[in-house]
């Protein structure tokens, strides 16, 4: 039973999927935690293992320090032992995109975590999802009774202790990089909830692979608890939400921000938030006008106090400015604080918030792994748990909750905290009357440059909350608008992508940063200089590294940096072409059902738009692309896309942007080893340039193809 007088929040096919009686439930803070939880679960595991993640890395290292088991501690040998030792059968689905993006993945998974394993480990990645979208769910389900679900994927870059020491040697990713503290949150359930997840697993592997697992057979009694963690409660009923975009013949499900509305109309005292992001619109516009009731709930918003690198400081960090102010000018009463953790006052690295948690007064408590973004709303796949006060004990779990993640970031007891909202009876005031160390909760400023504001675009084309079909994505690019003209949204698309892409690479690759050592790959192609078959070597070296999936964008600025902008642009046009043709051939030589097996359905259905046009569309996608050069070639190669087309359109669409990047970079370097006006000024000149070129020659091909089209 909720409190008396007030309705239930929770309610099962309105903001939920389910709601299943838990045995035991526990909250899980932060990667070293739950790293440890989720390997004593899967050593434990008699039956069956499924895993569904955004991204997972084979060589994660689960432990970190010695636990004298003897059983393997990286996840991929963990996965074999139980396979091989238990007869565990283990499937494995992660989101598609980690084979296309992968700077930021591990190499083959698929021979990671497939053919290098025993035949009872089962992997594969899940494309069963619009174009755009992402399988974003991190579930983790042993023996169909015992479940983790959160934030949380098991991959690099999220095991942290719960100290986030600026400085810890053990925070180290598989490739022994160290990484940025981090955040996040994990909700562990054993009984029903688990054996709903373990369905909905079981749904998600039939739409990916055409055939679901079977149920597991667990002896009654046996376990798989983790022996680290302690229950928080014990049987309680625990809510499941989801976001499902419409796909082929699946309705659209928006559970997750159904439930995320109910909750912030329900709040009768104060409402704290844990979030990556903070641009969901639906979300935003229910805070501000809860903050402008005169007695609405006080609002207290914990964010990263940058969301990643830089494109996404320039992308979602502008969009998330644009919502704080909305709701700072909706907080006519003092009742809205947003911070960011900061670990020391001296310390250069900041914490990652990635948590997706909201608590309401003493009475619900959400974790799971939809941002507050408008793309988790509706566009990818999520899957939150809920759990809603029904008796003092489970409001006295929640706030105790709270209460030790306020302690973590205040760097304060539980009790201390605890103690401060009792006696100012606000949530508010006993963060600033505790907010007083080094770590600490600061005030969080989001704003961003105003030229940088003017130059993103609305949410709609960053953050989408609804799926684009292939052919309507190919329209909105090709396509001639009605009246004739190139509408700022495009331009600005077009200056963005044109942006993003120089300024991206060059900060990430370049000495100021260490994604890939620039100064090795400059410095190599330099010794070609004085070598008499330089423009031959150099272009057949650029057209290998393209074919391995190497960025052409890194690859332009490598060889402009290296040969001069003009002969740098020549040789990495040249390249491309090659590497292009290679790769569209070997595409077209595979056939359409191993791209398909490879690349992802949703690539496939967009060589059905491209077959169906010529040259023109085909520049216009090297202007604007949709996936990354390597897998848009193999996809053409095995569509009905003529050689001629594909040759010729991607000569006339890559070489724009290829000089455009070279002289950028050029530029850029410049400016930035000597930032005078002069400097300065050249750079902005030249943008404004090739975004006009840009612009100029993408509005001919659409006016060319539109004449085509009309003959």
């Amino acid at each position: 039973m909720v409190e008396a007088g007030r309705e239930a929040i929770i309610q099962v096919g309105r903001n939920c999927w389910r709601r299943e009686q838990a045995s035991r439930l526990a909250v899980i803070v932060d990667g070293e935690n739950y790293y440890r939880a989720v390997r004593e679960a899967i050593l434990a595991a008699r039956n069956r293992v499924f895993i569904v993640g955004w991204d997972i890395h084979s060589q994660l290292q689960l432990v970190r320090e010695a636990v004298g088991d003897g059983k393997p501690e990286r996840l991929g040998e963990l996965l074999d032992h139980v396979a091989r030792e238990h007869g565990v059968d283990v499937y494995v689905l992660s989101w598609d995109f980690a084979m296309i993006y992968w700077l930021e993945r591990e190499s083959l998974p698929l021979y990671q975590l497939d053919w290098k394993t025993h035949d009872r480990v089962h992997f594969h990645m899940d494309d069963s999802h619009p174009l755009g979208a992402s399988q974003h769910q991190k579930i983790v389900v042993v023996d169909d009774a015992v479940a983790f679900c959160g934030g949380l994927d098991l991959s690099k870059w999220r095991w942290d202790t719960r100290e986030h020491r600026p400085e810890d040697a053990r925070r180290l990713d598989p490739d022994g990089k160290p990484y940025q503290p981090f955040h996040d949150l994990q909700m562990v359930v054993e009984g029903a909830p688990a054996a709903a997840l373990a369905e909905l697993c079981r749904e998600r592997w039939r739409r990916a692979i055409g055939e679901a697992p079977g149920q597991s057979t667990t002896e009654h009694g046996n376990t798989a608890w983790p022996p680290s963690v302690k229950p928080l409660l014990q049987n309680v009923p625990v809510a499941i939400a989801r976001t499902q975009p419409q796909f082929d013949d699946i309705d659209a499900v928006r559970e997750a921000e159904r439930l995320y509305l109910d909750i912030v109309h329900a709040a009768r005292r104060w409402i704290y938030i844990e979030n990556q992001y903070l641009t969901a619109h639906s979300v935003g516009d229910a805070l501000a006008e809860r903050l402008r009731e005169d007695a609405g709930p006080e609002v207290v918003i914990v964010l990263p106090q940058e969301t990643g690198g830089w494109l996404e400081q320039h992308t979602m960090d502008v969009l998330r400015d644009r919502l704080v102010k909305k709701l700072r000018e909706a907080d006519r009463h003092d009742r809205l604080r947003i911070f960011y953790p900061r670990l020391s006052a001296s310390a250069d690295s900041c914490l990652m918030v990635h948590a997706k948690l909201i608590v309401a007064d003493d009475d619900l408590l959400r974790i799971g792994s939809s941002n507050l973004s408008n793309r988790s709303m509706g566009l990818d796949s999520e899957c939150d748990l809920a759990l809603e006060a029904d008796s003092e004990k489970v409001r006295q779990a929640i706030s105790l909750v709270r209460n030790d993640l306020l302690a973590e970031h205040l760097g304060v007891k539980v009790d201390v905290v605890a103690k401060a909202i009792d006696h100012h009876d606000s949530l508010v005031r006993a963060i600033d009357e505790l907010a007083q160390g080094e770590r600490t909760l600061w005030h969080l400023d989001t704003t961003v440059p105003p030229e940088v504001d003017r130059l993103v675009p609305d949410a709609a084309l960053i953050d989408p909350e609804k799926p684009v079909s292939p052919e309507q994505f190919v329209s909105e690019f090709v396509s001639l608008d009605k009246e004739g003209g190139l509408p700022w949204r495009v331009f600005a698309s077009v200056l963005l992508v044109l942006l993003f892409a120089g300024l991206a690479a060059a900060w990430r690759w370049t000495a100021l940063g260490d994604w890939l050592d620039m100064d090795t790959l400059v410095a190599q192609a330099r010794s070609l200089k004085s070598h008499p078959a330089a423009p031959l070597l150099a272009t057949l070296g650029i057209a290998l590294a393209a074919c391995l999936a190497i960025p052409l964008t890194l690859l332009v600025i490598a060889s402009s940096l290296a040969f001069g902008p003009l002969a740098g642009f020549a040789y990495s046009l040249a390249g491309g072409q090659i590497s292009a043709l290679i790769t569209y051939g070997a595409g077209h030589a595979a056939g359409r059902d191993l791209v398909r097996r490879y690349a992802g359905e949703k690539l496939n259905r967009i060589s059905k738009a491209l077959a169906r046009r010529g040259i023109v569309t085909i520049a216009l996608l090297r202007l604007v692309p949709v996936a990354p050069f390597v897998i848009i070639n193999a996809v053409a190669g095995a569509s009905r896309i003529s050689f001629r087309d594909f040759a010729w359109g991607t000569l006339f669409g890559m070489a724009p942007g290829m000089l455009g990047i070279a002289l950028f970079a050029d530029s850029l370097i410049r400016t930035i080893r000597q930032p005078d006006a002069d400097h300065l000024v050249g750079l902005l000149l030249l943008v404004a340039v090739i975004a006009g070129v840009v612009a100029g020659v993408r509005y001919w091909l659409r006016r060319a193809r539109s004449g085509r089209q009309t003959d």
